[in-house]
């Protein structure tokens, strides 16, 4: 089943009022360590709330996705965090191949959307989908004007040598986000022209950012005319009334399966099962708006944030996540991109 369908049951199973539970914590001993690949006040909030539930200490580290999988990589001989949340799916399938995470199946399974648990099978119950967003970019609708350019609706429209250094997007080595957008061009345009384009990009990148959100602030600080992001890392600066338009690519795009998986070897592996089921309740997944995160929950009972962009709505590409989350896939692509393209000369 492709996302669009999966997200038209969603939105029609998903309870608008549901709120967070509060209950009080329980005294509990122990802690946990937590690797958080979305944005710092979401990770916050998602800490403080189990913290509080729970009585569990949680100690939170905030990395981008490409990051957190390199550090499970380079700490699997004596494994130092329990529970990896959110990121794109990406290198959360690298991992699970790997054999640096474990299975586990959380009793909440049964409450969670299609794609959701299309993650979880494809990497042998080791990821799972916590959220679902598209891929696009944001652009400055106030440097736009200045610059006397069309308004970008389109992936090719990012060529144009009016954007001459003035695009920004992160490094698909340390972002999750910029290498869906290496996966979606290479799955949409084939690879051949796929990498064509990226080159041809490459010259209106003034800079490939650590983090994959960073180019929509700085497109929203007017820092540089187009950010390439998630649609929905977009939308947090539109919605606060910055001048930037958050944009779906007419020509398709791909989409992200935000995951969570427990560390291999977590020493506190009780704790991370505890944090990973109260994850995908619709309490937990109701802290990402307030948080302004605006992605679509994996729990079918979860309220989608009014905010959130109506993916159902967009022309996505059907894409192959067994594919691009494998180990040998990522490190040829991130290597050809590493050689043919990030070592141009501007």
């Amino acid at each position: 089943m492709q996302i669009r369908s999966w997200l038209r049951a969603g939105l029609l199973a998903a309870a608008a009022g549901v709120a967070l539970h509060a209950g009080s914590a329980q005294a509990q001993q122990g802690s946990l360590v937590m690797y958080c690949g979305v944005q710092e006040e979401w990770c916050r909030a998602m800490s403080i709330a189990f913290e509080k539930e729970t009585g569990i200490k949680v100690a939170m580290t905030r990395k981008s996705a490409g990051e957190i999988y390199a550090q499970l990589k380079a700490e699997s001989s004596n494994p130092r965090g329990d529970i990896w949340w959110g990121g794109t799916g990406d290198p959360h399938l690298q991992a699970a191949e790997e054999g640096l995470t474990t299975e586990y199946e959380s009793p909440m399974n049964k409450d969670l959307n299609d794609w959701a648990i299309s993650q979880w099978k494809a990497a042998k119950k080791r990821t799972i989908g916590i959220y679902a967003g598209a891929l696009g970019f944001g652009y400055n609708t106030e440097l736009i004007k200045q610059k006397g350019v069309p308004e970008p609706k389109c992936w090719a429209d990012l060529l144009n040598a009016k954007f001459r250094d003035d695009v920004q997007v992160a490094d698909p080595n340390s972002s999750g986000t910029a290498y869906n957008l290496l996966a979606t061009v290479v799955q949409l345009m084939g690879e051949d022209k796929g990498f064509d384009y990226l080159k041809a990009l490459h010259k209106n990148v003034s800079q490939y950012t650590k983090s994959g959100a960073a180019p929509a602030k700085a497109a929203s600080l007017g820092e540089t005319a187009v950010g390439i992001v998630f649609v929905h890392d977009a939308v947090v600066f539109a919605v606060q009334g910055d001048p930037i338009k958050p944009v779906a690519p007419c020509e398709g795009t791909g989409y992200e399966i935000g995951s969570m998986s427990i560390v291999k070897g977590a020493r506190n592996l009780d704790n991370a099962k505890k944090f990973y089921d109260w994850a995908l309740t619709p309490a937990a997944q109701a802290l990402a708006a307030p948080a302004k995160s605006y992605q679509v929950p994996s729990n079918k009972n979860a309220p989608i944030p009014a905010q959130a962009p109506k993916m159902s709505e967009m022309k996505l590409i059907n894409y192959d996540f067994v594919k691009y989350g494998s180990s040998a896939e990522r490190t040829r692509l991130l290597a050809k991109w590493d050689k043919e393209v990030k070592a141009l000369p501007k």
